[in-house]
């Protein structure tokens, strides 16, 4: 039976080698390949090809209305794609992993992930401005530049992103392989659930889709800055860390020691500890001023706190040539 188990829970591992992710020759083909899909697609809504009639026509179908002891389950799974709710326990997640392996590049590199997501599908929104399938005024049109926000799926490319960071960071290839497929499987879930509850056209997540891939393949060219602004973090972090330090040793002082007070001894300057040293040699010679040297030694010795004096017969100080006083014989 093992009885250290929980000195080796209290004990912080040591930090694993992390192997970053580097722009290969095929990442940056696949690369360059997810983008082309990604201009396809945004070329096809724009010319309101078959891609947007196929869109009219899951539309029409309804497939909400077609299985809809679906409903009640996949109105929670969607949930899986709102950016709220995943950031905060994805966040969860990674802030344990930064605190056991004594680094900051998990949390920093979603941080990055959900700043281009927000940048790059944002703009993409707001720049093309469609809108959704229940608020669509023609059929067979794109309906483009309307005003609406939903091009590309901001929930499937949250749920590519939110999600295959975590296949990103692993350490150990059996755990990418895992969590890459629990990820693709989220993810092409939460696209699917959207286009049968009506909230996306299919282009709108097809397009979701490519633009999450295409920020996770990019996120091996941002790693020198998230290195940079780990070092950076880290400094500051020291910097406060011995100010705090300083500060509380500055106004709180050292601990009194425990047992009696200290003896405050005086220091003489050096032409007084001279005057000194001469007139105590002469007193030595002459058996004068003994009481005066005895009194200096008393003061440079410090006195032990509540000490009982010991009983001994009065002496006659070494170096005096007056004899012992006697005490005087009376009577006869």
């Amino acid at each position: 039976m093992r009885t250290d188990i929980f000195a080796r829970l209290d004990r912080e591992p040591e930090p694993p080698k992390i192997e970053i992710p580097r722009m290969s020759r095929t990442r940056v083909t696949l690369f360059g390949g997810t983008l082309a899909f990604y201009l396809a697609i945004v070329i096809a809504v724009l010319a309101s090809s078959w891609l947007v009639t196929l869109d009219w026509k899951i539309m029409l179908f309804r497939p909400y209305q077609q299985w809809q002891q679906l409903h009640a389950f996949l109105d929670y799974f969607v949930v899986l794609g709102q950016r709220g709710p995943t950031a905060v326990m994805i966040a969860a997640w990674l802030g344990w992993r930064s605190w056991r392996q004594h680094t900051l590049r998990p949390l920093l590199v979603l941080g990055a992930s959900l700043l281009l997501l927000n940048v790059t599908v944002g703009a993409v929104k707001l720049g093309l401005g469609r809108l959704g399938p229940h608020y669509a005024t023609q059929i067979g049109s794109a309906e483009l530049f309307a005003g609406g926000d939903i091009f590309p799926s901001g929930h499937t490319a949250n749920a590519v992103v939110t999600w295959g960071i975590l296949a990103y960071l692993a350490t150990t290839p059996r755990a990418r392989r895992y969590l890459s497929i629990g990820s693709s499987v989220v993810a092409l879930g939460v696209g699917a659930t959207t286009v049968y509850l009506g909230t996306h056209w299919l282009s709108d997540v097809l397009l979701g889709w490519v633009a999450g891939l295409l920020i996770l393949l990019a996120l091996p060219w941002f790693e020198p800055t998230i290195a940079r602004t780990e070092t950076a973090v880290l400094a500051v972090r020291a910097q406060v860390r011995a100010r705090w330090r300083e500060r509380r040793g500055t106004v709180s002082g050292p601990a009194p020691a425990d047992g009696p007070w200290p003896v405050i001894v005086p220091q003489l300057p050096a032409q007084e500890d001279e005057d000194a040293g001469r007139s105590t040699v002469g007193t030595a010679h002459s058996g004068r001023g003994t009481a005066g040297r005895n009194t200096t030694a008393q003061l440079t010795q410090p006195r032990p706190h509540a000490t009982a004096r010991s009983e001994r017969t009065p002496t006659t100080p070494a170096g005096s040539r007056r004899p012992p006083r006697s005490r005087p014989v009376t009577g006869g």
